[in-house]
Protein backbone atom coordinates (compact mmCIF):
# COMPACT_ATOMS: atom_id res chain seq x y z
CA UNK A 1 0.00 0.00 0.00
CA UNK A 2 1.11 3.54 -0.74
CA UNK A 3 1.51 5.52 2.47
CA UNK A 4 1.20 9.25 3.05
CA UNK A 5 4.96 9.50 3.69
CA UNK A 6 5.62 8.13 0.20
CA UNK A 7 3.62 10.98 -1.30
CA UNK A 8 5.14 13.66 0.95
CA UNK A 9 8.70 12.57 0.20
CA UNK A 10 7.98 12.30 -3.53
CA UNK A 11 6.40 15.79 -3.73
CA UNK A 12 9.26 17.34 -1.71
CA UNK A 13 11.89 15.73 -3.95
CA UNK A 14 10.07 16.89 -7.09
CA UNK A 15 9.72 20.46 -5.78
CA UNK A 16 13.35 20.73 -4.62
CA UNK A 17 14.91 18.72 -7.48
CA UNK A 18 17.10 16.94 -4.96
CA UNK A 19 16.83 14.14 -2.43
CA UNK A 20 19.29 16.00 -0.20
CA UNK A 21 17.30 19.24 -0.19
CA UNK A 22 14.04 17.31 0.36
CA UNK A 23 15.67 15.54 3.32
CA UNK A 24 16.69 18.88 4.84
CA UNK A 25 13.16 20.23 4.37
CA UNK A 26 11.53 17.20 5.99
CA UNK A 27 14.10 16.63 8.72
CA UNK A 28 15.06 13.21 7.39
CA UNK A 29 18.26 11.70 6.04
CA UNK A 30 18.98 11.68 2.33
CA UNK A 31 19.20 7.89 2.46
CA UNK A 32 15.72 7.65 4.02
CA UNK A 33 14.27 9.83 1.24
CA UNK A 34 16.01 7.78 -1.44
CA UNK A 35 14.82 4.46 0.01
CA UNK A 36 11.24 5.72 0.34
CA UNK A 37 11.16 6.97 -3.28
CA UNK A 38 12.59 3.65 -4.51
CA UNK A 39 9.95 1.79 -2.49
CA UNK A 40 7.22 3.98 -4.03
CA UNK A 41 8.54 3.28 -7.54
CA UNK A 42 8.48 -0.46 -6.81
CA UNK A 43 4.88 -0.26 -5.60
CA UNK A 44 3.76 1.75 -8.62
CA UNK A 45 5.85 -0.19 -11.11
CA UNK A 46 7.29 2.91 -12.81
CA UNK A 47 10.35 5.12 -12.44
CA UNK A 48 9.39 8.52 -11.10
CA UNK A 49 12.73 10.35 -11.25
CA UNK A 50 15.72 10.68 -13.50
CA UNK A 51 18.80 10.54 -11.22
CA UNK A 52 21.55 13.02 -12.08
CA UNK A 53 24.82 13.99 -10.43
CA UNK A 54 23.33 17.40 -9.65
CA UNK A 55 19.99 16.08 -8.41
CA UNK A 56 16.76 14.55 -9.74
CA UNK A 57 14.05 15.48 -12.25
CA UNK A 58 10.62 13.85 -12.68
CA UNK A 59 10.12 11.36 -15.49
CA UNK A 60 7.02 11.56 -17.66
CA UNK A 61 5.32 9.15 -15.25
CA UNK A 62 6.56 11.25 -12.34
CA UNK A 63 5.11 14.43 -13.83
CA UNK A 64 1.70 12.77 -14.23
CA UNK A 65 1.85 11.36 -10.71
CA UNK A 66 2.90 14.68 -9.12
CA UNK A 67 -0.50 16.33 -9.67
CA UNK A 68 -2.35 13.39 -8.11
CA UNK A 69 0.06 13.17 -5.20
CA UNK A 70 -0.42 16.85 -4.36
CA UNK A 71 -4.19 16.46 -4.62
CA UNK A 72 -4.14 13.41 -2.33
CA UNK A 73 -2.03 15.20 0.30
CA UNK A 74 -4.31 18.24 0.16
CA UNK A 75 -7.41 16.05 0.56
CA UNK A 76 -5.93 14.29 3.59
CA UNK A 77 -4.91 17.58 5.22
CA UNK A 78 -8.27 19.21 4.57
CA UNK A 79 -10.06 16.12 5.87
CA UNK A 80 -7.94 16.13 9.02
CA UNK A 81 -8.64 19.83 9.60
CA UNK A 82 -12.37 19.31 9.04
CA UNK A 83 -12.60 16.33 11.39
CA UNK A 84 -10.50 18.18 13.95
CA UNK A 85 -12.90 21.14 13.81
CA UNK A 86 -15.87 18.81 14.30
CA UNK A 87 -14.09 17.09 17.16
CA UNK A 88 -13.52 20.47 18.83
CA UNK A 89 -17.17 21.36 18.33
CA UNK A 90 -16.34 24.10 15.78
CA UNK A 91 -18.19 22.47 12.86
CA UNK A 92 -21.10 20.10 12.40
CA UNK A 93 -24.75 20.25 13.36
CA UNK A 94 -26.83 20.39 16.55
CA UNK A 95 -30.42 19.14 16.22
CA UNK A 96 -32.69 20.65 18.86
CA UNK A 97 -36.26 19.76 19.77
CA UNK A 98 -38.29 22.69 21.13
CA UNK A 99 -41.68 22.83 22.83
CA UNK A 100 -41.29 26.38 24.15
CA UNK A 101 -41.05 29.61 22.19
CA UNK A 102 -37.60 30.91 21.28
CA UNK A 103 -38.94 34.45 20.84
CA UNK A 104 -37.32 35.47 24.13
CA UNK A 105 -35.98 34.11 27.39
CA UNK A 106 -33.30 31.61 28.34
CA UNK A 107 -33.44 29.47 25.20
CA UNK A 108 -33.21 32.43 22.83
CA UNK A 109 -30.20 33.85 24.70
CA UNK A 110 -28.54 30.43 24.74
CA UNK A 111 -28.97 29.97 20.99
CA UNK A 112 -27.73 33.48 20.25
CA UNK A 113 -24.62 33.04 22.39
CA UNK A 114 -23.85 29.68 20.82
CA UNK A 115 -24.30 30.93 17.26
CA UNK A 116 -22.10 33.96 18.01
CA UNK A 117 -19.32 31.68 19.25
CA UNK A 118 -19.71 28.78 16.81
CA UNK A 119 -21.07 30.24 13.61
CA UNK A 120 -19.87 27.28 11.52
CA UNK A 121 -22.13 24.87 13.41
CA UNK A 122 -25.54 24.40 11.80
CA UNK A 123 -28.57 24.62 14.12
CA UNK A 124 -31.68 22.60 13.29
CA UNK A 125 -34.86 23.28 15.30
CA UNK A 126 -37.67 20.72 15.38
CA UNK A 127 -41.16 21.22 16.84
CA UNK A 128 -43.05 18.27 18.24
CA UNK A 129 -44.67 16.68 21.25
CA UNK A 130 -42.47 15.57 24.16
CA UNK A 131 -43.06 11.88 23.37
CA UNK A 132 -42.01 12.37 19.74
CA UNK A 133 -38.95 14.36 20.65
CA UNK A 134 -37.75 12.01 23.38
CA UNK A 135 -38.11 9.08 20.97
CA UNK A 136 -35.94 10.99 18.50
CA UNK A 137 -33.37 11.67 21.25
CA UNK A 138 -33.21 7.96 22.09
CA UNK A 139 -32.64 7.14 18.40
CA UNK A 140 -30.03 9.94 18.14
CA UNK A 141 -32.10 11.72 15.48
CA UNK A 142 -32.22 14.68 17.88
CA UNK A 143 -29.29 15.78 20.02
CA UNK A 144 -31.42 17.39 22.72
CA UNK A 145 -35.04 18.22 23.49
CA UNK A 146 -36.02 21.12 25.74
CA UNK A 147 -39.16 19.96 27.52
CA UNK A 148 -41.37 21.48 30.22
CA UNK A 149 -41.68 19.69 33.52
CA UNK A 150 -39.52 17.50 35.72
CA UNK A 151 -40.47 14.07 34.38
CA UNK A 152 -37.67 11.50 34.12
CA UNK A 153 -37.57 9.73 30.75
CA UNK A 154 -36.38 6.14 30.37
CA UNK A 155 -32.97 5.73 28.70
CA UNK A 156 -32.42 9.48 28.71
CA UNK A 157 -30.59 12.01 30.85
CA UNK A 158 -32.41 15.07 32.22
CA UNK A 159 -30.67 18.32 33.10
CA UNK A 160 -32.87 21.05 34.68
CA UNK A 161 -32.03 24.45 33.21
CA UNK A 162 -34.54 27.27 33.67
CA UNK A 163 -38.10 28.17 34.68
CA UNK A 164 -40.72 30.47 33.16
CA UNK A 165 -43.85 32.06 34.54
CA UNK A 166 -47.17 30.97 33.06
CA UNK A 167 -49.34 33.67 31.50
CA UNK A 168 -52.97 33.64 30.45
CA UNK A 169 -53.63 35.13 27.01
CA UNK A 170 -57.01 36.85 26.77
CA UNK A 171 -58.81 39.53 24.81
CA UNK A 172 -58.02 43.14 25.69
CA UNK A 173 -61.81 43.57 26.06
CA UNK A 174 -62.03 40.88 28.75
CA UNK A 175 -62.97 42.05 32.24
CA UNK A 176 -59.74 40.60 33.67
CA UNK A 177 -57.56 42.51 31.18
CA UNK A 178 -57.32 45.47 33.57
CA UNK A 179 -55.61 43.32 36.23
CA UNK A 180 -51.85 43.16 36.72
CA UNK A 181 -52.01 39.50 37.79
CA UNK A 182 -54.67 36.79 38.01
CA UNK A 183 -55.16 33.66 40.10
CA UNK A 184 -56.49 30.28 39.11
CA UNK A 185 -59.58 31.08 41.12
CA UNK A 186 -60.15 34.08 38.81
CA UNK A 187 -59.92 31.74 35.81
CA UNK A 188 -62.02 28.90 37.18
CA UNK A 189 -65.20 29.85 35.27
CA UNK A 190 -63.52 30.76 31.98
CA UNK A 191 -63.51 28.86 28.68
CA UNK A 192 -60.14 27.92 27.18
CA UNK A 193 -58.88 26.98 23.74
CA UNK A 194 -55.77 24.95 22.88
CA UNK A 195 -54.21 23.71 19.64
CA UNK A 196 -53.81 20.11 18.52
CA UNK A 197 -50.11 20.62 17.83
CA UNK A 198 -47.39 20.91 20.48
CA UNK A 199 -47.57 22.18 23.14
CA UNK A 200 -51.37 21.98 23.01
CA UNK A 201 -51.62 18.69 24.88
CA UNK A 202 -49.31 19.93 27.65
CA UNK A 203 -51.39 23.12 28.05
CA UNK A 204 -54.57 21.03 28.12
CA UNK A 205 -53.17 18.78 30.85
CA UNK A 206 -52.01 21.78 32.88
CA UNK A 207 -55.46 23.36 32.71
CA UNK A 208 -57.12 20.12 33.79
CA UNK A 209 -54.81 19.77 36.82
CA UNK A 210 -55.28 23.33 38.02
CA UNK A 211 -59.02 23.69 37.40
CA UNK A 212 -60.13 20.30 38.69
CA UNK A 213 -58.14 21.08 41.83
CA UNK A 214 -60.58 23.95 42.38
CA UNK A 215 -63.54 21.63 41.95
CA UNK A 216 -64.39 22.95 38.49
CA UNK A 217 -65.13 21.01 35.31
CA UNK A 218 -62.73 22.54 32.77
CA UNK A 219 -64.23 24.02 29.60
CA UNK A 220 -61.48 23.40 27.04
CA UNK A 221 -61.90 23.45 23.25
CA UNK A 222 -59.33 22.01 20.84
CA UNK A 223 -58.65 23.76 17.53
CA UNK A 224 -56.75 22.38 14.53
CA UNK A 225 -54.61 25.48 14.07
CA UNK A 226 -51.04 26.52 14.79
CA UNK A 227 -50.06 28.50 17.89
CA UNK A 228 -49.80 31.68 15.80
CA UNK A 229 -53.39 31.29 14.59
CA UNK A 230 -54.70 30.39 18.04
CA UNK A 231 -54.08 33.83 19.54
CA UNK A 232 -56.20 35.72 16.95
CA UNK A 233 -59.06 33.48 18.11
CA UNK A 234 -58.38 34.59 21.66
CA UNK A 235 -58.54 38.22 20.51
CA UNK A 236 -62.17 37.68 19.51
CA UNK A 237 -62.96 37.60 23.21
CA UNK A 238 -64.69 34.26 23.77
CA UNK A 239 -61.90 32.01 25.04
CA UNK A 240 -58.53 32.16 26.78
CA UNK A 241 -55.34 30.15 26.46
CA UNK A 242 -52.03 29.74 28.27
CA UNK A 243 -48.55 30.72 27.08
CA UNK A 244 -45.10 30.58 28.63
CA UNK A 245 -43.26 33.78 29.55
CA UNK A 246 -41.01 33.53 26.48
CA UNK A 247 -44.05 33.75 24.21
CA UNK A 248 -45.30 37.05 25.63
CA UNK A 249 -42.97 39.15 23.47
CA UNK A 250 -45.02 38.06 20.44
CA UNK A 251 -47.70 40.72 20.11
CA UNK A 252 -51.06 40.10 18.48
CA UNK A 253 -53.70 42.81 17.97
CA UNK A 254 -56.35 42.64 20.68
CA UNK A 255 -54.47 40.12 22.87
CA UNK A 256 -53.25 40.82 26.42
CA UNK A 257 -50.99 38.66 28.61
CA UNK A 258 -51.38 38.40 32.38
CA UNK A 259 -49.15 36.38 34.73
CA UNK A 260 -50.85 33.72 36.83
CA UNK A 261 -49.86 34.17 40.48
CA UNK A 262 -47.39 31.56 41.70
CA UNK A 263 -47.52 29.46 38.53
CA UNK A 264 -44.04 28.67 37.27
CA UNK A 265 -43.04 25.84 34.94
CA UNK A 266 -39.52 24.36 34.85
CA UNK A 267 -37.74 23.36 31.63
CA UNK A 268 -35.15 20.62 31.24
CA UNK A 269 -32.75 19.38 28.60
CA UNK A 270 -33.41 15.74 27.67
CA UNK A 271 -30.47 14.02 26.01
CA UNK A 272 -28.79 10.65 25.54
CA UNK A 273 -25.54 9.67 27.23
CA UNK A 274 -24.75 7.70 24.04
CA UNK A 275 -24.62 10.91 22.02
CA UNK A 276 -20.97 11.72 21.25
CA UNK A 277 -21.65 14.61 18.85
CA UNK A 278 -18.93 17.16 19.83
CA UNK A 279 -20.89 20.32 18.85
CA UNK A 280 -23.82 19.08 20.96
CA UNK A 281 -21.58 18.34 23.94
CA UNK A 282 -20.22 21.88 23.78
CA UNK A 283 -23.77 23.25 23.41
CA UNK A 284 -24.94 21.29 26.47
CA UNK A 285 -21.98 22.49 28.51
CA UNK A 286 -22.80 26.08 27.52
CA UNK A 287 -26.46 25.56 28.51
CA UNK A 288 -25.49 24.22 31.96
CA UNK A 289 -23.06 27.09 32.49
CA UNK A 290 -25.72 29.66 31.48
CA UNK A 291 -28.22 28.02 33.85
CA UNK A 292 -25.82 28.22 36.79
CA UNK A 293 -25.08 31.86 36.01
CA UNK A 294 -28.81 32.65 35.89
CA UNK A 295 -29.41 30.95 39.26
CA UNK A 296 -26.49 32.84 40.82
CA UNK A 297 -27.84 36.14 39.50
CA UNK A 298 -31.31 35.38 40.86
CA UNK A 299 -29.84 34.54 44.26
CA UNK A 300 -27.93 37.85 44.34
CA UNK A 301 -31.03 39.80 43.36
CA UNK A 302 -33.11 38.03 46.01
CA UNK A 303 -30.45 38.73 48.62
CA UNK A 304 -30.40 42.40 47.60
CA UNK A 305 -34.19 42.63 47.98
CA UNK A 306 -34.03 41.09 51.44
CA UNK A 307 -31.35 43.58 52.51
CA UNK A 308 -33.39 46.51 51.19
CA UNK A 309 -36.49 45.31 53.07
CA UNK A 310 -34.43 44.88 56.27
CA UNK A 311 -32.95 48.37 55.89
CA UNK A 312 -36.40 49.85 55.35
CA UNK A 313 -37.67 48.07 58.46
CA UNK A 314 -34.78 49.38 60.59
CA UNK A 315 -35.42 52.92 59.39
Amino acid sequence: MIELRHLRYFVAAAEHGSFRKAANELGRSQAAISRCISDLEDKIGASLFHRHTWGVSPTYAGQRFLHRARKAIRAVCEGACDVGAVGRGEKGCVRIGVCSSIASGFLRELLRTYVDGYGNVRIELVDGSPNEQVAAVRQLRLDVAFIAGTREWTNCERTPLWSERIFVALSERHDLAVCEEVSWQDLSVESFVVTEVAPGQEIHDHLVRELTGLGQQPDIRVQSVSRDNLLPLVALGRQLTLVSEAMTVARFPGVAYLPIAGDVIPFSAIWSSRNDNPPFRRFLAMAISASKAKVALSDREASGCRKQKLAATLR
